[in-house]
Order: C-alpha cells, then sequence, then structure tokens
C-alpha cells in the first residue's frame, strides 16, 4: 500500500530547459528537453513517455505537480494548462490533485541538494532567475531543509531586481541562472558560493510531500500560475496555444482511461 503522494508528475517549463520527472515512492524517471515557448509540443510527449518507460498511467497518479512561476510567461501558460488537463481525466475519470510550486522554491531546493551532496550545508539560500528584459527574479530561503521547507505563501518575499541592484549578506549562497547572463553587471561576488541551478521537477518531487501535508494541492480548475512581472497580457497566438494544450492533455488523460 503506497502513501497518499507516492506517485507523483512534476513538470516544469518556466526556463529554457523543460524538466519532467515521476516517482512511484520508489523509484525516479527524470527527462529534460527544451523548455519555455518550445515546451507547448513537447511537455505532453515527454509526460506520456516517462510514463510508459515507468509502466504507470495517469490514473495511478496521486497528484501532478507543476513549476507555476515566475519565470517564461508562455513556459508557465503551458506548464499549467497541461497540469489541469491531465489531472482532470486521471484518477480513473475523477481527478486527481495539482500541486502548483513555486519555481524559486524549487530552484533553491536543487541548490541545497546539489550542495548537500558534497556535503555542504546551505543555511541560507538566494534564489536568482533571470527575468529577461535586464531583471531577475530574487528570494531568500532560509535554513533550508528540504521537505521540510515551507517559506510562507507562494508570492511572499519575491522580488524583481535589476542585477546591480543585487544585495547580499555574508555566507549567502547563491544559486540560479543568472551568474553568466549577467556577470558585468552583478556586485562582487567574492567570497560567496554561487551555484548554478534550475527550477528541477526532481526538486518539486523532493518538496511535494510537506508542501501536500501543509494544504497546498488545489483543484485542477484552481491550479494557477504565478506572475511577478505586472504585463502578463496573452496575445490572440498565446492564447489559443494555451487552450489547445489544455484540450491536448485532456484528450490524452480521457484516452488513457477510455475502456478498452
Amino acid at each position: 500500500m503506497h502513501s497518499p503522494l507516492s506517485r507523483c508528475l512534476a513538470f516544469d517549463t518556466s526556463t529554457d530547459v523543460m524538466s519532467v520527472a515521476l516517482t512511484d515512492g520508489v523509484r525516479l524517471w527524470q527527462h529534460t528537453g527544451p523548455g519555455g515557448a518550445k515546451a507547448s509540443t513537447t511537455l505532453i510527449p515527454a509526460v506520456m513517455a516517462l510514463l510508459a518507460e515507468a509502466g504507470l498511467t495517469l490514473d495511478a497518479l496521486d497528484a501532478i505537480a507543476f513549476g507555476q512561476g515566475p519565470g517564461s510567461f508562455t513556459g508557465l501558460r503551458t506548464a499549467c494548462a497541461v497540469a489541469q488537463g491531465l489531472a482532470f481525466g486521471a484518477g480513473r475519470g475523477q481527478g486527481v490533485p495539482v500541486l502548483p510550486i513555486p519555481t524559486l522554491w524549487a530552484l533553491a531546493e536543487e541548490a541545497r541538494f546539489q550542495l548537500a551532496e558534497q556535503g555542504l550545508a546551505a543555511p541560507r539560500i538566494t534564489a536568482l532567475l533571470d527575468a529577461r528584459m535586464d531583471e531577475m527574479y530574487v528570494q531568500s530561503f532560509d535554513a533550508l531543509t528540504g521537505a521540510a521547507a515551507d517559506p510562507g505563501s507562494p508570492g511572499s518575499g519575491v522580488r524583481m531586481i535589476r542585477p546591480e541592484h543585487l544585495v547580499v549578506a555574508a555566507g549567502d549562497v547563491l544559486a540560479g541562472n543568472v551568474f553568466s547572463v549577467y556577470a558585468q553587471r552583478l556586485p562582487d561576488l567574492a567570497g560567496l558560493h554561487c551555484v548554478n541551478a534550475l527550477p528541477t521537477a526532481t526538486a518539486m518531487l523532493r518538496l511535494a510531500p510537506a508542501l501536500a501535508a501543509r494544504g497546498h494541492c488545489v483543484p485542477a480548475e484552481q491550479a494557477l500560475p504565478l506572475y511577478v512581472r505586472d504585463k502578463v497580457a496573452q496575445t490572440t497566438v498565446e492564447r489559443a496555444l494555451v487552450k489547445a494544450d489544455k484540450l491536448a492533455a485532456a484528450a490524452v488523460a480521457d484516452a488513457a482511461v477510455a475502456p478498452p
């Protein structure tokens, strides 16, 4: 008998790298590919291929986690639409919960895990995610300990700043994808530990049990992207693509549970 959240699918398309992972509570399967806007054509096939590799179906899942943002607007909308579509049809047609996970939480957890693998502690991690347009998303986490992490509500503590305005404390670990992009504009980072990291689906799976236990799961229709930048208006083309993603995911889920 498995625990309430042992079989979980997770994916993130908030950056240029798409990350998909699946666990049955014991084993782990994962896949990476092009993210952002490109994920609109690759995410569903990647999910289905991973399920097939694991010998699992959508019906076997206890929950579906996705990176809710901040990040690429199109990538966030794609991930949310696919999570909703798959979740509606999973669970033998009854649906399964959706677990929206902020990308900066997943980024910080990925960095913590990388450091732990090296035997290093990370009492404070500042996650830095490229927001494009010469800005970064920033959020700091104190005493991050993997599954026990719960740094407040999803949007609390997230800032968007220009690279030259970054202020860090001695002893901070900096983690993210900004170090090469903004190398000439970041303040002097000498003496600080910098970790190249992205929000990954495997990090989300590590966070999922504790976040679910704290009530972060929602019905599929309540799953929403987390935006920080104000201008998030969709073009007609983007709306059509997101609608197509949701319909495609729902069709895949329906086909997976249809009787032979």
